[in-house]
């Protein structure tokens, strides 16, 4: 990941939906300038995204809030449509914003694309957990293999907060 600590987030086009409707916006804009996690994670509904990671955020978005995180983001390259339902399926509510970058412009930008056209799977995103403040990376843990969910896991990150 070529995203670093102290660097700030890009301002690239997400999706996301608005009353059932994908929507486009900046992701600075959807972030805002709070404190926040930011998770990213190869593709929703598969193994260890569905099994480990996404639950992992739901059953302690409590605790990481009470350690001063204001909201927790999770972003995949899934249309914003599958995104939901990942959502909705794992009881999100108001836990976790799902994020959508379809074309891998985020990813790319941070530099976490990897190749899982060897899985059936194409272009997809590391996993990876951000703190971030203002926009402003302060800490990032990157997964060496996206089968791993224990650095960027919501207990990794409860570590270091």
């Amino acid at each position: 990941m070529k995203l670093k600590i102290k660097d700030k987030i890009p301002d690239i086009e997400i999706f996301h939906l608005v009353d059932g409707e994908p929507q486009t916006c900046k992701i600075r804009e959807i972030l805002g300038n709070s404190k926040i996690i930011l998770f990213g994670l190869p593709g929703a509904f598969t193994s260890t995204c569905s099994k480990v990671h996404l639950p992992g955020y739901v059953a302690n978005a409590d605790k990481i809030k009470a350690k001063g995180i204001d909201r927790i983001f999770c972003i995949s390259v899934n249309d914003p449509h599958v995104m939901n339902a990942w959502g909705v399926s794992n009881n999100v509510e108001n836990k976790i914003t799902m994020l959508s970058d379809p074309y891998l412009s985020f990813t790319k930008a941070i530099g976490a694309e990897i190749d899982r056209n060897s899985k059936g799977m194409g272009m997809r995103s590391n996993r990876y957990a951000m703190v971030i403040e203002n926009l402003e990376v302060i800490n990032v843990r990157v997964e060496e293999e996206t089968k791993q969910c224990g650095l960027s896991s919501a207990n990794g990150i409860l570590d270091i907060l």
